[in-house]
């Protein structure tokens, strides 16, 4: 017995729920298409598709899209949803709905089939603005930038009709890409030269972080003060960690309080725990205390992991260890679990307050533990050994981390030449440097002039 007739028969028993027929409807349909070729029905002999007309009573948009998801071939994917076009018969009038051209472009462009989902959507006359952005950004993703830009420029000239979606796309792919001058000319052109677009939120928001990201803070607040729209809390929170970054707190602490005033966009957890972590960087905790206390007593939001760690590093960097594990413990009591991250904090913590037996210790007591350490764990002890001339012992957490599958950085390498060479160990030295692609890591010059 063939699979589709093994499958027509069970399709004939009745179902007793829509839903329980819908579960047991797609499984079928996979079952046909795989029968049909388990590979590429497109490449070969085109198999007759008459065998999914069985299937014609139970489509619906959200089945389709289903499918089309579930398939793990495209071209599986792609013979269903051509088939589903035009089903035979059709006793419900199918139609395929915007949302399976979204699912079956997805399909395609997630497996690189760019001229497919392009023919497939002039056929149908279904290219606009939404569905070029995908083209758009599954170029971008590729790192294939002239191509997302061409076909933003193919769009603007078309009739596709509003571009603002494949606009925006464009912008992010670049910002993505750390090409923020050419998004920033982009912006200059297409939205204030040439008024192409009428710049949205997401605009916006999309050029101020690719401008804080490269530092041009100045443009970036210019730019937050000058939009046209509404700005939502994503806004709010990406010049604000801008601010931060450059460590202008003023002006950072001036958005919250900002934001503050607008009721439909009140200060969150990302906001409070940014500026917390951007005045402990500064070295100004009793501010990051006061936003701290602000932002419990105001009953809005929650303080969550990334807030404490930002405590208990900005404690850990003066050396105030012994407080920075009571607030581990206020952490701990909130019901909130701490992590890799805030143990790292207390190992340097514990470095930069000269208690170096006490950092060992302690990391001794997280391998203990089970705990999931990372390069960063591991450097901070590496290089408290190296400060101590234990630059053995380095070496050997060098070999572990390896043995954990973490590559070691260059940084940690380094540390231990300096040591090495600074106790006169130019033997273990120049074997070190020999190793060191095998331990995971490239030498740079500075590591051929310790």
């Amino acid at each position: 017995m063939t699979a589709a007739v093994a499958v027509s028969r069970h399709l004939h028993q009745p179902f007793s729920h829509p839903l329980s027929g819908s579960l047991q409807i797609i499984p079928a349909i996979k079952s046909v298409l795989q029968s049909l070729n388990p590979e590429n029905p497109r490449t070969h002999q085109n198999p007759n598709p008459s065998i999914l007309n069985q299937f014609s009573p139970y489509l619906t948009p959200n089945l389709v899209v289903q499918v089309i998801n579930d398939l793990t071939n495209p071209y599986h994917s792609l013979f269903f949803f051509t088939w589903a076009s035009s089903p035979s018969p059709n006793p419900n009038l199918y139609r395929h709905s915007h949302f399976c051209y979204i699912a079956i472009t997805d399909k395609l462009l997630s497996h690189k089939l760019f001229s497919l989902a392009a023919d497939l959507l002039k056929t149908h006359n279904k290219f606009s603005d939404f569905l070029v952005g995908k083209f758009i950004k599954a170029h971008g993703d590729l790192g294939h930038l002239k191509w997302a830009v061409k076909l933003f420029h193919q769009v603007r000239s078309g009739e596709v009709g509003d571009c603002l979606f494949s606009y925006n796309t464009l912008l992010g792919v670049l910002v993505k890409a750390n090409r923020v001058s050419h998004a920033w000319a982009y912006f200059g052109r297409i939205v204030i030269k040439e008024s192409v677009v009428k710049p949205d939120v997401s605009t916006y928001t999309t050029m101020i972080r690719g401008l804080c990201k490269v530092g041009m803070i100045e443009d970036a607040e210019k730019l937050f003060d000058e939009m046209s729209c509404r700005k939502n809390s994503i806004t709010y929170n990406i010049i604000i960690d801008g601010f931060c970054k450059k460590g202008l707190m003023e002006s950072a602490q001036r958005i919250l309080d900002e934001m503050a005033g607008d009721e439909a966009c009140m200060p969150n957890t990302v906001s409070y725990t940014t500026l917390i972590d951007g005045y402990c960087k500064k070295g100004e905790f009793g501010n990051a205390m006061r936003c701290f206390d602000e932002m419990v007593s105001g009953g809005n939001c929650e303080p969550n992991v990334l807030t404490y760690n930002a405590l208990i590093n900005g404690l850990c960097l003066k050396g105030n260890v012994d407080e920075a594990r009571r607030m581990m413990s206020r952490m701990r009591l909130s019901g909130l679990r701490d992590n890799i991250a805030t143990h790292t904090s207390l190992l340097k913590g514990y470095c930069i307050a000269g208690r170096s037996d006490e950092a060992i210790k302690h990391f001794k007591e997280m391998l203990n533990l089970g705990m999931s350490l990372d390069g960063k764990s591991y450097a901070v002890i590496v290089n408290e050994y190296c400060k101590l001339g234990r630059p053995d012992e380095a070496v050997l957490l060098l070999r572990e981390m390896r043995g954990r599958g973490i590559n070691p950085s260059l940084a940690s390498f380094n540390a231990v030449f300096r040591s090495l060479i600074k106790l006169q160990e130019f033997d273990k030295a120049i074997l070190l440097l020999k190793q060191m692609r095998q331990l995971g890591c490239c030498p740079n010059f500075i590591s051929y002039l310790q």
